[in-house]
């Protein structure tokens, strides 16, 4: 049903977003402390999302989403948030936006369990990151965490 769901909502709002300037960039559908959590995460590719951004989709989409009743009547909290600099790499889209960027990569196992290194390509079997000038291949398996190295 979650899945489903957010297949759903996906559909049903992806033109509108796009109309308002953004990209829709991922659905979340899922159980919280406060009950069903209905997430859209939304980008610009020329610019960081601001609050205001979000208050707009917010009011954009409610009305639609009260018409197509993604979720048959079950009550939920329909948040609009950024993807967020910080948020874990899962996704083929979410590696593919911090290509020759610099992340930082938990392994599950081995000898070396983190690396920081600049995403130079990616397949659905693989990483490659480049760490200190050396091509180094990961597992996505074995990838444990994943996001972008933010520093100030």
């Amino acid at each position: 049903m979650q899945g489903k769901t957010a297949s759903v909502v996906e559909n049903a709002l992806k033109e509108t977003i796009q109309n308002l300037g953004f990209e829709l960039y991922e659905v979340e559908y899922v159980k919280k402390q406060n009950g069903m959590n209905l997430t859209l995460f939304i980008t610009n590719k020329d610019r960081p999302i601001t609050i205001e951004d979000c208050e707009l989709v917010h009011r954009t989409v409610d009305p639609i989403l009260d018409e197509v009743n993604p979720t048959g009547d079950a009550s939920y909290y329909l948040n609009v948030s950024s993807v967020g600099l910080d948020r874990p790499l899962k996704i083929d889209k979410d590696f593919n936006r911090c290509l020759n960027k610099e992340v930082i990569v938990k392994l599950y196992s081995g000898a070396q369990k983190e690396f920081i290194g600049t995403i130079d390509s990616f397949t659905d079997k693989e990483l490659v990151l480049i760490v200190n000038g050396v091509s180094t291949s990961i597992s996505r398996q074995n990838i444990a965490l994943c996001k972008q190295n933010i520093t100030f």
